[in-house]
């Protein structure tokens, strides 16, 4: 079985990942953690797809789905056309590749930076050793780094470095989607743009394709062509990138932007304060999910979830308000 050509490079129908809570080892579950309930996206080629939401909304859970480290509960992901579940392990890593939130965390403090951007190499039997090492210092000087960082170990690098160090490491076997959860979140200020220029190069030099997972609607605005928000494991809107910061539609799309530091201090913006907590995913409200928090619930809104709507060309919404 062969991928289509023709269809979208990643797609997902209707995922949804639940996870149960049991009382003990051996006790049936009796309650569900439903970690993403009915996601549906599309990705083309050489496109960026923002996913953005509160902590705790599925974004991470998304991501681990689409790289195949979790089977949606209900659902398909499907990578061009085929399911996710019918590629061979191997065949999918040189495929798809992820980029970890905190990059100490991500690699092995033992092993040098070169033994850590050659392990795929190695895996898959890539050339010779002389030539997965000619690979290496050729992808560390892809990302900013030398070939004299070879035998370093990652306690030596800064934060930005080592992220550096991950991101050569995931473009080692020539992915076409890198799959970004939170790839600058851990890094100071300073370097966050300078990872993302990076990104933004290493898109265009190698005709990548990202799915770009934060919870920082500035980074995603630097960064994404469309942007999908999540909550409580669902997508309330999903639209390009300029219509979206420009005509926000769903109400929790406008209470995120509105949190959003401006550079300017001498301009007004009236800060939308959203009231309570997330519910939890494992009891989610009857009707639309945002409702306790949404300053535009309706009567309406407590009883029947919304359906997708088209408020403007490219932009859906799941809103009463349309």
């Amino acid at each position: 079985m062969h991928p289509d050509p023709a269809a979208p490079l990643l797609e997902l129908e209707a995922v949804a990942r639940h996870y149960p809570l049991r009382a003990g080892a051996f006790q049936p579950a009796t309650v569900w953690v439903k970690a993403l309930d009915g996601v549906s996206l599309r990705l083309e080629a050489g496109e960026t797809l923002g996913v953005v939401g509160e902590s705790g909304c599925g974004k991470s859970t998304l991501a681990r789905c689409v790289v195949g480290l979790e089977r949606p509960t209900s659902g398909t992901v499907r990578l061009h056309g085929r399911d996710l579940k019918d590629w061979d392990r191997l065949d999918l890593s040189r495929r798809v590749q992820m980029i970890f939130q905190d990059p100490f965390s991500s690699l092995n403090p033992r092993w040098t930076i070169g033994a850590t951007v050659a392990e795929p190499l190695a895996i898959h039997r890539a050339g010779s050793r002389a030539e997965r090492r000619e690979r290496t210092e050729e992808l560390l000087r892809l990302v900013g780094l030398s070939a004299e960082h070879l035998g370093r170990y990652p306690h030596e690098f800064s934060g930005g470095q080592r992220q550096r160090v991950a991101i050569a490491r995931a473009l080692a076997l020539n992915p076409e989607l890198l799959v970004c959860d939170e790839p600058v979140s851990a890094l100071d200020v300073s370097i966050r743009a300078q990872v993302l220029n990076l990104l933004a190069d290493l898109q265009q030099q190698l005709n990548l394709t990202y799915l770009f997972i934060s919870h920082d609607l500035s980074v995603v605005g630097h960064l994404c062509d469309r942007v999908a928000v999540m909550y409580l494991g669902r997508v309330v809107e999903l639209a390009p990138r300029q219509t979206l910061f420009a005509s926000p539609a769903h109400p929790y799309t406008q209470a995120l932007l509105s949190a959003v530091p401006v550079p300017d201090p001498s301009a007004l913006r009236q800060r939308i304060v959203l009231t309570g907590d997330m519910p939890s995913p494992t009891a989610p409200p009857p009707g639309c999910p945002f409702h306790p928090r949404c300053p535009k619930a309706m009567d309406i809104c407590r009883t029947t979830p919304p359906q997708w709507s088209t408020p403007s060309p490219g932009q859906s919404t799941t809103c009463h308000l349309y």
